[in-house]
């Protein structure tokens, strides 16, 4: 701008009209501030320096580790149960399904007509009959 041709009223004038624009804004900010709560009315909270790691006195430590300890034994004590459960044999059932399944053919083949039956008992097994 050129200072010389602007004359020092028109400037007092631009002053006072900006300082009044500032004014107006700076309660619009107040209000949007006063709307958003206390959330927002806390800048000096941000600008804090974060603090350190907490300590922890020997009897918390401890404590800590006494629990686990006890954890890991727990779990120490599980998987050996488990691997005790699985290294002892299994009984087998097949037994009565097999009197079971006897059961069924003797039904199937008294149902069966007896020239069937016979027919059966005469004709050898299907690999047999491909090996002969």
């Amino acid at each position: 701008m050129n200072q010389t041709s602007i004359d020092p009223e028109v400037l007092a004038a631009a002053v006072e009209g900006l300082e009044a624009r500032k004014q107006r804004l700076d309660a619009q900010i107040a209000e949007v501030r006063r709307m958003l709560g206390a959330g927002a009315a806390k800048p000096a909270a941000a600008s804090e320096a974060p603090k350190g790691r907490r300590k922890l006195s020997a009897a918390a430590r401890k404590r800590i580790a006494a629990a686990q300890k006890k954890r890991w034994a727990d779990h120490r004590k599980r998987l050996e149960e488990a691997q005790k459960a699985a290294a002892q044999p299994v009984a087998k059932k097949a037994a009565p399904k097999k009197a079971a399944a006897k059961k069924a053919a003797k039904k199937v083949a008294g149902r069966r007509p007896k020239k069937a039956v016979a027919k059966a008992a005469k004709q050898p097994p299907v690999a047999e009959a491909v090996s002969a």
